[in-house]
C-alpha cells in the first residue's frame, strides 16, 4: 500500500514538472492517466485584480420603496385614514389623519416586517417603522454574500480559471483573475446589474396601476418610452437563456421561464394582445415588440440591434442573475506575468536550498536512517504537489512559502524517532526492539505536535483570505503528507533494510 500511494504521488505530480509540450502531449495519452496540474495564482502567473464597491444604501432605499408599495393596499384594507405616505432613511414614514387609532398601524407595520423598529410621535399623529441596527447589518450581509454569489457566476461563465473573490471589509469585494490580461470585458459584465423586468407599455391614459415610468431606449437613449409601473414577469422568473438567431437570421436572446413565470407570461400576452410589451434591463428599454398571439409554451426571445458578443454576454448575465445592487470599480491592477515567473524562480530556489540542506543535515546526523528519511522527504514533495493538482487548488507566492516551510517540519517526526531508537539502543536492546519501541513511544509526540499545527492551518483557511487561505492550504496538505512520510514510508525502509542485513547495531 505504501509503494503504491508513493508510486501515485509521483505520476499525479509528474505534470507539474513538465514543459507545455510534454502536457499537451500528455493529452493524448487514456482519460485515467493523470495530466493534472497546480493553477498558479494571480502572483506568480500575472492577471488582474480589482477592488469593487457594492452600493448597499440602494438596498435599502428598495426596501424602504417597498415596505411602502406593501403598506398602501394593507391600509386601504384596514381603513386607515392617511395624508401621507413616503419612504424615509431604512424605513417609512406615514402621517395619519386626526384620530385614527396608532395601534392598527403599528400592527400593519410588523406584518409586512418584523424587523421594523415603530415609533409613534407625541400627537400620535406621525408614524415611523425603522429597521434596527441588527437588521441593517443582516441586510448588508446578505447584499455582499449574494453579490459574490453573482460575481463568482458571472468570472466563472467566462471561462476564467480559478478566479479568487473574497470580501474585504464591510461592503467590498475584491476579485482576483489570473491570466486575464485584459479585464474591460470582465468589468463591464461586473458593472452591470443585470435586473430584467417586463412592463406594459402605457397606452397613454397614464392610469395604470402604480402609475407610470418613463424610460430611454437602450438603442437610442434620446428617445423615452412611457411604461407601466408593475412588474409583469422579473429576471428571477427565468431559468435559462441562450444566444441564438431568430428566422431573419439576427442575433437574439433565447429564454425559458419557471412554472410561475410561464403561466404569468401566457396571461399577460393573451390579455394583452396586439399591445406592446416593454422588456426593461436595468431601466433601458431593449425593445418593446408587440404581443400577436398569446404565448403559453413558457419560452420567447428578446431581439434587438444586438450583436453576436452582445447575445452572448447577455445570455450570460440572465443566467448568473441579476446583482442585488450596483458595484462599483474603486480599484483596478494588472499584474504582468514577468512578476510572476521571478517569483516562480525564486520559490524554486528557496524550496531547493531548504530541500538540500534538510537532506544533508539528516544524512550527516542520522547516517542511513538520515538518507531513509531524506528519500522520504522527497516522497513527501511529491505527495504535496500530486494533491494540490488534484485539488485542482491554486498556488501563491504565500502557497510557495507553505511548502518551504513543510519542507523544514517535514523531518521533525523523524529527528524524534531515530533519537527514540539512540537512546534504545544505547540501553541494551535489540534492533528489531530499539525500532518497534522508537517508532511507537514517538507516536503520541508526533500526533500532538502535527495536530496542532494543523488546527492553526484550519483556522487561517476558515478565517483568513486568498493570499491567507493559498498558505494555508499547502501546509495543511503538507503537514497530512509529511505524517504519511516520515512515518510509514521510513518505517517500511528501515524494516526492509533490518530483514534484508539482520544487523544487531543500527547506523543511526
Amino acid at each position: 500500500m505504501v509503494m503504491a500511494v508513493c508510486l501515485l504521488a509521483v505520476l499525479y505530480s509528474a505534470p507539474n514538472m513538465m514543459g507545455s509540450k510534454a502536457r499537451a502531449w500528455m493529452e493524448t495519452l487514456p482519460g485515467w492517466m493523470p495530466t493534472k496540474t497546480v493553477n498558479l495564482g494571480l502572483d506568480l502567473q500575472g492577471g488582474s485584480h480589482l477592488l469593487l464597491e457594492v452600493d448597499v444604501g440602494t438596498v435599502i432605499r428598495q426596501r424602504s420603496s417597498d415596505l411602502v408599495e406593501a403598506a398602501r393596499p394593507e391600509l386601504r384594507k384596514e381603513k386607515v385614514g392617511y395624508t401621507r405616505i413616503s419612504s424615509i432613511e431604512g424605513g417609512i414614514r406615514l402621517q395619519l389623519t386626526e384620530g385614527m387609532d396608532t395601534a392598527v398601524v403599528k400592527k400593519i407595520m410588523r406584518d409586512i416586517d418584523s424587523d421594523l423598529e415603530i415609533i409613534v410621535s407625541q400627537d400620535g399623529r406621525t408614524v415611523e417603522g425603522k429597521y434596527t441596527e441588527d437588521a441593517i447589518q443582516k441586510i448588508q450581509d446578505q447584499t455582499i454574500n449574494q453579490s459574490i454569489e453573482i460575481v463568482r457566476r458571472r468570472v466563472d461563465e467566462t471561462g476564467t480559471n480559478e478566479p479568487i473573490i473574497t470580501r474585504q471589509g464591510t461592503e467590498r469585494i475584491i476579485v482576483q483573475l489570473p491570466g486575464v490580461d485584459d479585464p474591460e470585458r470582465i468589468k463591464e459584465l461586473l458593472g452591470t446589474t443585470a435586473k430584467l423586468t417586463f412592463h406594459l407599455v402605457d397606452g397613454g391614459t397614464g392610469r395604470s396601476a402604480g402609475g407610470t415610468r418613463l424610460l430611454p431606449m437602450a438603442e437610442d437613449p434620446s428617445q423615452t418610452i412611457a411604461i407601466q409601473r408593475r412588474e409583469m414577469l422579473t429576471g428571477d422568473m427565468l431559468t435559462n437563456a441562450q444566444p441564438s438567431f431568430n428566422q431573419a437570421g439576427q442575433p437574439v436572446v433565447s429564454f425559458r421561464l419557471n412554472g410561475i413565470g410561464a403561466k404569468r407570461f401566457c396571461d399577460v400576452t393573451r390579455n394583452n394582445v396586439n399591445k406592446p410589451f416593454a422588456i426593461v434591463l436595468d431601466d433601458r428599454v431593449i425593445s418593446a415588440p408587440n404581443i400577436n398571439e398569446p404565448i403559453c409554451g413558457g419560452s420567447a426571445q428578446i431581439s434587438g440591434r444586438f450583436t453576436l458578443q452582445e447575445t452572448n454576454d447577455l445570455s450570460l448575465l440572465l443566467r448568473a442573475g441579476a446583482l442585488p445592487a450596483p458595484l462599483k470599480i474603486l480599484e483596478e491592477r494588472t499584474v504582468g506575468p514577468s512578476l510572476g515567473a521571478d517569483s516562480v524562480e525564486s520559490g524554486k530556489i528557496a524550496s531547493l536550498i531548504g530541500l538540500v540542506l534538510v537532506m544533508i543535515f539528516m544524512a550527516l546526523g542520522y547516517s542511513l536512517f538520515g538518507v531513509f528519511a531524506d528519500i522520504a522527504l522527497i516522497i513527501n514533495v511529491a505527495l504535496i504537489f500530486a494533491l494540490l493538482s488534484v485539488l485542482q487548488a491554486t498556488l501563491t507566492l504565500p502557497g510557495i512559502a507553505g511548502i518551504v516551510l513543510t519542507i523544514g517540519m517535514a523531518v521533525d517526526a523523524n529527528v524524534l524517532i531515530f533519537e527514540r531508537i539512540r537512546e534504545e539502543q544505547a540501553q541494551g536492546r535489540s534492533a528489531l526492539s530499539s525500532i518497534d519501541i522508537g517508532y511507537s513511544r514517538a507516536m503520541s509526540t508526533i500526533i500532538d505536535s502535527n495536530l496542532t499545527t494543523l488546527i492553526a492551518a484550519i483556522i487561517l483557511f476558515s478565517f483568513g483570505t486568498g493570499p491567507i487561505k493559498g498558505f494555508a492550504v499547502t501546509l495543511g496538505v503538507g503537514i497530512v503528507t509529511s505524517f504519511f512520510s516520515a512515518i510509514m514510508v521510513t518505517r517500511l525502509m528501515v524494516v526492509l533494510w533490518l530483514k534484508k542485513n539482520k544487523s544487531s547495531l543500527l547506523p543511526v
